[in-house]
């Protein structure tokens, strides 16, 4: 983001301005409204949120008055409003995607049946999407991807969310002609596989959390959806099915992972590398694990305190979720550019687990939920077993045949929602890339 600052001011300066919508005011999307208040050449113009008290709550968290403020229920009048300067409020999120004066749809919820609509809609109408629900992303992203190239806009990861901050690291390595070994984030919950809203309602209460966000982080699932989004981006592949997961602690540049992440004939745990990774402990920071073929180079990183070698660990101590995203808007405006995004067709998938033991003519619920969490593989093993990509799993999902708990789900086990538009747009993107996957 070099030089970011100075765009802005020179944008503000200009009498210029970025008008951001964004879908969402929970805890993400207020703590976004805010900062892009804060910010000079941006603004939240328009927020929406199927609570209407939360957009309202979040301009006033941003420390915007109520006579700035205008509430809008068709897009007639959220054109009129932003028109005159005013900051939109609305509980219909498809304003945003229609607005005459949005440059930029950031969807903020984490639900893929609403990211989707989003994404698809917005780009249509030729604006730009930053999508901070990775959950859409693991599952249509080369899609959505696609439409934007198709329609001369920008589809973006956010920047902030550890598969955004690692992609800087990943990128300054291979600029300065580094080979990245393995990329990951720090994972801080213990991983509880068995966790349901119910077990952690006390602790999100505490935490003013959703208890399906909270079980989504200790179960794991949102840890493997965000190592399959930098692996989508990058052709990084997970070693094993849901990864290592070692321990380490960021204590003298996570040294650790210099010895932790060699291969295994050389007293390390990984079998091959050019992998994605999480490491228990070194939470919330993110990390590239590099080599160098030349002993040159090997010796100045010795020199710059980074270890003895043969691989060295980049680590960022912090990454700012909701609070960075206006950056990757202000790039992909500015600068035309991504700031994640994934390859043509997926590399990595998020695969469904039986959290419990599951019955024919069960039931089962997603992300967060009671019956299933998510892990990763290969896209090639996913296609090739037939697993269920768990993006795909929602409330109307019923399963055909019995499964034990920890067994991987495939396609002829469960009968999927195919009215959705999400499992459509996944269709479609099975088709243009032909990959084999063979939904029902």
């Amino acid at each position: 983001m070099l030089n970011m600052d100075k765009k802005l001011e020179k944008l503000e300066e200009e009498g210029k301005l970025i008008r951001a919508g964004i879908v969402g005011a929970g805890q993400m999307g207020r703590g976004m409204v805010t900062q892009m208040a804060l910010m000079k050449g941006m603004m939240p113009a328009i927020v929406s949120d199927i609570k209407f008290e939360n957009v309202i709550n979040a301009f006033h968290y941003a420390g915007i008055k109520d006579e700035d403020i205008a509430v809008a229920h068709t897009l007639e009048e959220a054109n009129k409003y932003m028109e005159m300067g005013k900051f939109v409020a609305t509980d219909n999120s498809d304003i945003i995607a229609r607005a005459n004066l949005v440059d930029c749809a950031i969807d903020v919820t984490g639900v893929p049946e609403v990211g989707v609509k989003i994404a698809v809609d917005a780009m249509n109408n030729h604006k730009h999407v930053v999508m901070m629900d990775v959950e859409t992303d693991v599952v249509i992203g080369s899609y959505l991807k696609k439409l934007g190239d198709q329609n001369g806009v920008i589809y973006t990861g956010s920047a902030g969310d550890e598969p955004g901050a690692v992609m800087e690291l990943y990128s300054f390595a291979r600029a300065m002609g580094m080979t990245v070994e393995v990329m990951g984030k720090g994972k801080n919950n213990k991983l509880d596989y068995d966790c349901n809203p119910d077990t952690v309602l006390e602790e999100a209460t505490r935490r003013k959390m959703s208890p399906r966000m909270l079980c989504s982080f200790k179960d794991g699932t949102k840890t493997m959806v965000e190592m399959t989004a930098m692996s989508n981006a990058t052709g990084l592949i997970p070693d094993v099915v849901g990864g290592h997961g070692p321990e380490a602690s960021p204590k003298d540049r996570c040294a650790e992972l210099n010895q932790i992440f060699k291969l295994k004939q050389d007293g390390g745990i990984l079998n091959k590398h050019g992998v994605v990774e999480y490491v228990n402990g070194i939470a919330p920071g993110v990390f590239v694990t590099v080599s160098t073929p030349n002993e040159e180079i090997a010796y100045q990183m010795q020199y710059h305190s980074m270890g003895p070698g043969p691989l060295w660990t980049l680590y960022r101590p912090y990454h700012l979720c909701n609070l960075e995203t206006p950056l990757t808007v202000a790039k992909a405006i500015l600068d035309h550019e991504p700031t994640i995004v994934p390859l043509d067709g997926p590399v990595s998938e998020v695969i469904t687990v039986a959290k419990t033991d599951l019955k024919a003519g069960q039931t089962i619920d997603g992300i967060g939920g009671y019956t299933t969490y998510g892990s990763i593989t290969t896209a090639e093993d996913c296609y090739a077993k037939g697993y269920v990509v768990y993006g795909l799993i929602n409330k109307n999902t019923r399963m055909k045949k019995d499964a034990k708990k920890g067994q991987l789900l495939t396609l002829d086990m469960v009968e999927l929602d195919t009215t959705t538009q999400l499992y459509k747009t996944r269709k479609l993107q099975d088709q243009m890339y032909n990959n084999g996957y063979k939904l029902l």
